[in-house]
């Protein structure tokens, strides 16, 4: 394995850890340092993301982490999640958000439209890799189609990433020449 691919492997086992920790503590409202460690320790095993003796102190260490970055806020002995930590929670949750399809297509589009600012540019970049992830297809550069309704998923979007007035939802009956876009999504 190469190093590049190692260094991956361990940033995606930090950020897998500072999840389960952020949601623990979500799931409990408040959570003790003393339930932190074997509450996400338990979880991770069942991941298998961590198998070394130091599960204990990576734990601490990752929640010290997110305190730092103001995600999590610790007081009295205890973790609690912040308005921060709580939006990204959402973020992942989003990021892993599965839109459902409908057994029939109702041959309409939904064409998702934004203009984000610059000074909001790594906003910008979430929504194009949730996009992605999710299966839109990039039209322009700024203008995403579906064929199924995402109008719940764009709303947590307009709201959580403060794009409101930045993103236009549209369910369209036509888009010319569409045969390549009914193909992209096995609608033929």
């Amino acid at each position: 394995m190469g190093r590049l691919e190692e260094e991956n492997r361990k940033r995606v086992k930090r950020g897998e850890i500072q999840r389960l920790i952020l949601n623990s503590v979500k799931v409990a409202g408040i959570l003790s340092i003393g339930l932190v460690a074997p509450q996400v320790i338990g979880a991770m095993g069942k991941l298998g993301l961590i198998s070394n003796k130091r599960q204990g102190e990576i734990v601490r260490s990752s929640a010290s982490k997110l305190v730092k970055k103001g995600l999590l806020e610790y007081k009295d002995g205890r973790y609690e999640l912040t308005k921060d930590g709580e939006k990204k929670l959402r973020l992942w949750e989003l990021q892993e958000y599965q839109i459902k399809r409908p057994h029939k297509w109702d041959k309409k589009w939904r064409v998702i439209i934004f203009d984000i600012p610059e000074k909001k540019k790594k906003v910008r970049h979430q929504i194009r890799h949730l996009f992605i992830s999710a299966g839109f297809f990039r039209l322009q550069d700024s203008v995403w189609v579906y064929p199924y309704d995402c109008e719940d998923i764009i709303g947590l979007l307009k709201t959580d990433l403060g794009v409101g007035k930045d993103l236009l939802y549209m369910i369209v009956d036509e888009i010319e020449n569409d045969k390549y876009l009914r193909e992209y999504f096995d609608l033929l």
